[in-house]
């Protein structure tokens, strides 16, 4: 059945409309066209980024079907994981996490400070996995195994990536066409970071139902182009489904997935210069997983001449400056 999205159980999560701001320091040093930042990096919860507006929806679903906790999953640095205890905390549900020590060579207190800080503050109990496993099925058995122990968890997949996570992003793209209008742009392109993919699935829905053709980039922080091509549509088509009866194509999912460097979690020197240039020009934090690379990607396009100068381009910032904190070392206070 086709619903709006006011039919779906949800909670009071997010800081919402985030802010939409311009960039013209960063527009200027990077000679390409007019460059804006939607803020979700300022959703609000436990520092903010984009994991909350999934959680909205993801909540109301584990209170609706009675559960005392959440179990969910993520690499050792998740920001969903830090944002899903903190909104766990909120309603008074406990906060089960496995991390994947999934990027490796990393300093002694990788696994202690930034977000993993965070999540030991928001009193979750945590689970360490090597790399490599199928984290959603590791945490679907840890789940299983606290339900025989008399638990009533609730599991929600790595990124809170599902149908109902998604809705966070419908959500937004409806928010992101409302400021558009309301600030008379003309929008060539959205970029953003795309991983778990339900950011990218869950905007690219909304857009659809919408009916707007504003393109979206998606930069690769893991995958190959392929098969994250693959992944972003599979959840594009099921949460469309929901909200329309309008069939969206594969050609709506755009991957670049040349900025993925050496793995996930693993940033080169472009996204570190991304990550400078950008704070040193507008002030703004980005992580080096997530939102660093997306943004290395737009300037790589803005180099190639990608996009028409003459429109403008927007950036989603997806948050996750808190680790920032995990890699310290990488980042130097030499000039940009």
């Amino acid at each position: 059945m086709i619903k709006k999205l006011k039919d779906f159980p949800r909670v009071s999560l997010c800081h919402q409309p985030t802010a939409l701001e311009a960039m013209p320091r960063l527009s200027e040093a990077l000679g390409g066209p007019n460059l804006w930042i939607k803020r979700d990096d300022c959703t609000g919860l436990a520092t903010g980024g984009n994991k909350t507006r999934k959680l909205e929806f993801l909540i109301a679903d584990a209170i609706e079907s009675g559960a005392d906790m959440v179990v969910t999953q993520g690499a050792v640095q998740s920001n969903h994981v830090r944002q899903t205890a903190a909104a766990a905390c909120k309603f008074g549900l406990d906060c089960h996490a496995l991390l994947e020590r999934r990027v490796p060579n990393r300093e002694p207190d990788y696994e202690e400070t930034g977000n993993v800080l965070f999540d030991h503050m928001f009193g979750t109990s945590i689970e360490f996995r090597p790399a490599g496993l199928d984290m959603n099925a590791e945490a679907i058995e840890a789940t299983n195994k606290l339900a025989k122990a008399g638990r009533k968890p609730y599991f929600i997949p790595g990124g809170g990536s599902n149908e109902i996570g998604a809705l966070g992003y419908v959500s937004c793209a409806y928010e992101i066409l409302d400021q558009i209008k309301a600030n008379k742009l003309d929008i060539g392109w959205i970029v953003l970071a795309t991983g778990s993919t339900g950011t990218h699935a869950g905007l690219l829905a909304g857009l659809h139902a919408a009916g707007s053709q504003i393109p979206v980039m998606g930069i690769s922080v893991r995958q190959p182009k392929d098969k994250q091509i693959a992944a972003v549509y599979k959840l594009t088509k099921s949460t469309a489904a929901k909200i329309t009866e309008k069939a969206i194509g594969v050609e709506k999912v755009i991957v670049d997935d040349g900025y993925v460097g050496a793995g996930y979690g693993q940033p080169n020197q472009g996204t570190l210069d991304a990550i400078n240039l950008i704070a040193r020009r507008e002030g703004v934090l980005l992580d080096p997983v997530y939102s660093g690379k997306g943004l290395a990607g737009m300037i790589g396009l803005i180099g190639q001449k990608f996009f028409d100068t003459k429109k403008d381009v927007l950036f989603l910032h997806t948050g996750g400056a808190a680790a920032l904190f995990a890699y310290g070392s990488q980042f130097s206070v030499a000039a940009e």
